[in-house]
Parts: C-alpha cells; sequence; structure tokens
C-alpha cells in the first residue's frame, strides 16, 4: 500500500531495501501458509562505529552490525511472536512455525489483531530527511574524540580527570508490512560525541559531562565546544554544599526539563491509562497545565530526532497540540491501548513522535532570565533515582544543582532531595525559557515552578 522514501544509499548495507522488502513478503506468505489469519513483520539491519578516548589514549574501538526479522501471526484472537537474526529461508519457516506455536497456547485477546484497513497508510513514504550516513575511519573519529577531550582538560587546572569522550555512529533500514497489504520503511541515522570531565579541589572533585546527537554529522558542532561546556561545567559545581531546607521555587535546566515532558507522556500513554495507573486517567479536555503552555507533537518535522512517517502499527502519523491552552486534547494511544480504552488510535504505535513543551508568551529567551525571574531558590542540573508514582503523581528524586539568591547564582548545591507532585508542579509552571536542544525527541527549554519541597541542611 505504500512506497519506501527514495534514498540512494543502499550500497552502504548488506542487504537492499527491494531485499528487505522480498524477505517481508516470504514472511508473511509463510505465516498465510500456516493458517496465520493475519500477521506482521518487521525486517532491519543496522550497523555502527563507537570510539573511546581517555587521557589521550584510545580506550575502546568497538563496530556493530546487526539484522533482525520479528514476526507477529494471529489466530483470531491469539497472538504469537517470534524474531530471528538469520535471514535464511530455513530460519525465516522457522521463526514463522515459532510465532504461531506460541499463538496456539495463548489466551485470547479481544483488542489483539491488525489495525483496521482503511487506518492504514497509504501512498508514498514522505522522505523526511533522516539518512545521512557518516563512516569516518577509526583514525578520524578517535582525532574527533581527541579534540573534544582536550579542550576539555585544557580549560583549567582544576580538571584533573576524565571519563572520557567518545564518537559514535549509526545507520540503519528497516521495512514493515502486514498481511493487509501495508509495506513500508526507510533508512535512519543518528551520530553522536560526548565528553565527561572531572574537577576537583580542596573540597573534592565534581563531575560533568556534555553531549550532542544529530542525524546529520555535518551538523555536529566544533568537537572543541563540547569538549570545552563539559569542562566549564564540572568547574562550576565545585565547591557545591546542601542548600536550606524549605519549600522554594524551582527552575528544571533545559538537559533535564526534557523529564517532565516525559512524565508527563508516560501519564499520558495509553498502556498507563488502561491499566489504570495513571494520574492522567480521565483528565482528556481538562485544564493541566498553565493557558500558556502547549505541547505540540511534530512527527513530520525534517531532520527531527523522532520524526517517522508513520507508527509502529502502519498508521500515517500526523501534526498535533497535544495540549493547548493548558488542556490536555489528546493521549498517546497505539492500535492495541485505543481498543483497550474504547478510542481511537494516535499513531503513537511506538511511542511519541518530537515533542515540544513551550510557553506561548515567549517572555524568557534564556535561562538566565529565568533565574532572575525565580529570584531566590534552587536550579537544578541533575536528578537522580526514579521516585515517580504515577498512579498519584507524587514526585520525589535526588538533584544537584544551584542555589540562586537575587537572581543571580550563589553557590553550587548536591546531596539534596527535591519532592511534591506532578499534579500541582505542571499547574505550578511559571515560566518556559526558549533554550530547548535539538538533541532531544522531547524537548522543553529551562523550566520555572512555582514551588516544590526542598530537603537540604
Amino acid at each position: 500500500m505504500t512506497k519506501n522514501a527514495t534514498v540512494n544509499q543502499e550500497p552502504l548495507f548488506a542487504h537492499s531495501h527491494a531485499a528487505l522488502e522480498q524477505i517481508a513478503g516470504d514472511v508473511l506468505a509463510l505465516a498465510r501458509q500456516g493458517g496465520a489469519s493475519a500477521s506482521e513483520v518487521e525486517v532491519s539491519e543496522g550497523f555502527g562505529q563507537s570510539v573511546n578516548v581517555r587521557q589521550g589514549d584510545v580506550e575502546t574501538i568497538e563496530h556493530h552490525r546487526d539484522k533482525q526479522i520479528g514476526v507477529t501471526v494471529y489466530l483470531g484472537q491469539r497472538k504469537g511472536y517470534a524474531a530471528t537474526s538469520d535471514f535464511s529461508a530455513d530460519a525465516l519457516k522457522a521463526t514463522v512455525s515459532a510465532a504461531l506455536d506460541i499463538a496456539r497456547f495463548t489466551a485470547e485477546d479481544p483488542c489483539a489483531g491488525l489495525p483496521e484497513v482503511d487506518r492504514l497508510m497509504t501512498g508514498s513514504v514522505p522522505d523526511l530527511d533522516l539518512f545521512h550516513p557518516w563512516t569516518p575511519t577509526v583514525d578520524a573519529a578517535v582525532a574527533i574524540a581527541e579534540a573534544c577531550e582536550a579542550a576539555g582538560l585544557a580549560y583549567s587546572s582544576a580538571i584533573q580527570n576524565s571519563e572520557g569522550a567518545s564518537v559514535s555512529t549509526h545507520q540503519g533500514h528497516f521495512i514493515m508490512a502486514n498481511s493487509l497489504g501495508f509495506m513500508g520503511g526507510y533508512p535512519t541515522s543518528r551520530h553522536s560525541v560526548g565528553c565527561a570531565l572531572i574537577a576537583a579541589d580542596e573540597h573534592g572533585m565534581q563531575r560533568d559531562d556534555w553531549y550532542e546527537s544529530v542525524r546529520d554529522a555535518a551538523h555536529l558542532p566544533v568537537p572543541a565546544d563540547i569538549g570545552l561546556k563539559a569542562a566549564q561545567r564540572a568547574v562550576a559545581r565545585l565547591g557545591a554544599r546542601q542548600c536550606p531546607t524549605g519549600e522554594v521555587p524551582v527552575i528544571f535546566e533545559a538537559p533535564i526539563a526534557s523529564t517532565i515532558v516525559g512524565n508527563l507522556v508516560h501519564a499520558a500513554s495509553g498502556g498507563a491509562l488502561y491499566r489504570h495507573s495513571s494520574f492522567l486517567e480521565g483528565a482528556l479536555g481538562q485544564k493541566i497545565l498553565p493557558e500558556f503552555v502547549v505541547l505540540e507533537e511534530r512527527p513530520l518535522l525534517r531532520g527531527g530526532q523522532a520524526s517517522a512517517p508513520f507508527d509502529g502499527d502502519g498508521l500515517p502519523t500526523y501534526d498535533r497540540d497535544v495540549i493547548s491552552a493548558g488542556v490536555l486534547n489528546g493521549y498517546f494511544l497505539s492500535v492495541y491501548s485505543a481498543r483497550k480504552l474504547g478510542m481511537a488510535p494516535t499513531a503513537n504505535g511506538g511511542g511519541s513522535h518530537n515533542l515540544f513543551m513551550r510557553d506561548v508568551r515567549a517572555t524568557h529567551p534564556d535561562l538566565k532570565a529565568l533565574i532572575k525571574t525565580m529570584g531566590r531558590g534552587l536550579l537544578i542540573t541533575e536528578l537522580l533515582g526514579q521516585g515517580v508514582n504515577y498512579v498519584n503523581g507524587d514526585y520525589s528524586r535526588g538533584a544537584a544543582g544551584f542555589w540562586i539568591e537575587k537572581g543571580e547564582i550563589a553557590y553550587p548545591v548536591e546531596e539534596i532531595t527535591i519532592a511534591g507532585n506532578l499534579k500541582s508542579m505542571l499547574a505550578g509552571i511559571v515560566a518556559i525559557a526558549e533554550d530547548r536542544l535539538p538533541r532531544s525527541a522531547k524537548q522543553s527549554g529551562a523550566i520555572l515552578i512555582d514551588r516544590m519541597m526542598v530537603a537540604g541542611a
């Protein structure tokens, strides 16, 4: 029903897109011959390289090349799944047979099955500019990592050690198909450079890092800039201590503000909702954020970190405002979770796509402006632990960052705990800065929340 996005880079892979299509078609035919009432398959292949350098010496060089076939079969409402990394004809037959055997012993699920055929994507798969292969030689990758780390080590005499710098590349392609006639796929790439450094003084040691992740390596910053950023962050944390205990305003720095978006997405996802384990159950159409906050999903963004023309169920993706004027307009639903909830799917089989949480007033261009607005409180730059209860929204995490007085950073902070409730935290957003980081699939600028309990000294 669909055609693949046109990208002529097939020689990079051991199998062409046409070969993946043929394998997918063969698997579906085997499932049909085995008695499956419906079936779906995904065939994928990828490769990449990772180089790590520490203190100027090469620590690890890794090359990976992988492939997989995953097949799901249905016998009425009974489902079976099996996978293999062997693309031979015998392996395909054995994998389909294994999936059918599993289905025969699985209980019926009235919500199991392929999407309704009229929901599936049709026509050509748009090219969203997701594939920019980058295959540097090992020597070239090592040189990039060395330049990144060297810049950080040279920043200050306080930088006394390194956890290393890394350069990673990955490119892959896939085909997804089902017995209703859907078949589509495309190539993707992702590349990153990062560095972690350790600063020390008479009071002790502090660690911090920085990294960038892109689809197109041409968009990576100068490696030295990444190392320098890591060094600046590590040195800034020297002399950290606890802050006063009390209820104060809190800022989540942009690199971790995305975790708040992630918490919101988890609570608004079908799996949590149909299991009755979300504080957002029944919140559709309700105001859960201030009216100046929106949460946009943009799956068709060219070159986006989580762009996809169709979801894991084969449904076409589409732009939507999940939250507008603070009101929750929709959940994140796959075909299965939508059936469990008696709702329509939202093309989120496999997860969300390119989320942007922002303040429509755009009154705070950066973190510095947000700090001035807060005046006094806590700037959080690191979170520890996983203390989030999605049933009732209770939130408690270890944290580190900086204490703010009179709109300026007063001193670094460590060994503290922050606590609140996600409902009140979301409703208590005062402002969001315009300093979103493009490296994340869930993006938000720094978030200022009116109050949270901070347990320090």
